[in-house]
């Protein structure tokens, strides 16, 4: 919920609002939606479509955070890919997602 430190680990720009009806966009515009609930340091839902997909077909994306033993566990949850950009999506988020957000926590 941070779009300087999303661009920092993503590369790409991003604007973001920490508001509950906010929208966002995140690498470069690719994927644009808004945010339906936000409990801090808890969860996270949004609607989300990438900028390729059919003309007003959005997913929900979940993020759930919980505390264990000192540490945070992530659960992400994103259903409503259309059929045919699944596997590119998928591998999107690991590619340009989880990957450098990992390097960049492992660099704290």
């Amino acid at each position: 919920m941070d779009a300087e430190k999303h661009a920092r680990f993503t590369g790409g720009a991003a604007e973001i609002s920490r508001e509950i009806g906010g929208v966002f966009s995140t690498n470069d515009r690719y994927s644009i939606g808004i945010t339906t609930e936000l409990v801090p340091d808890k969860r996270i839902v949004q609607t989300w479509r990438a900028n390729d997909w059919p003309a007003g077909h959005y997913s929900t994306l979940i993020i759930e955070l919980t505390p264990v033993d000192g540490k945070t566990r992530l659960r992400f949850t994103q259903e409503g890919v259309p059929d045919d950009q699944y596997e590119e999506i998928k591998e999107g988020w690991h590619t340009y997602y989880w990957n450098p957000l990992r390097e960049a926590l492992e660099k704290k």
